[in-house]
């Protein structure tokens, strides 16, 4: 993954901070679906970099941030804008539903 950014309990809060909004997929490596998402979220990263952070973080290394925000099954994947949750989805989407689900913040 060249396009997001690895998150961890310690680098969290200040990635997702900032006014432009992040997209956070908490995902564990044994989680096939969450393997399935790892494309179309580069992709996204990749397509939307100005407009948008895809931001990775492992539930199963990173558990004080996954038990804060209440993720009980992965993937969730959860926008944040400065610093707040605006907006969770739970299970996999293709690429095209990631779109239309995040058209408010992808211009």
């Amino acid at each position: 993954m060249t396009n997001t950014i690895k998150a961890d309990d310690a680098t969290f809060a200040d990635i997702v901070a900032g006014e432009t909004p992040s997209l956070v997929d908490f995902w564990a490596e044994w989680c096939g679906p969450c393997k399935m998402m790892d494309g179309p979220l580069e992709e996204l990263a990749a397509e939307h970099a100005d407009r948008l952070k895809v931001v990775k973080l492992n539930v199963d290394e990173n558990q004080a941030t996954a038990m804060q925000y209440g993720v009980m099954s992965i993937p969730t994947l959860i926008v944040f804008k400065d610093g707040r949750e605006v907006k969770r989805l739970v299970g996999a989407r293709s690429k095209a539903q990631l779109v239309s689900e995040l058209a408010e913040f992808l211009g």
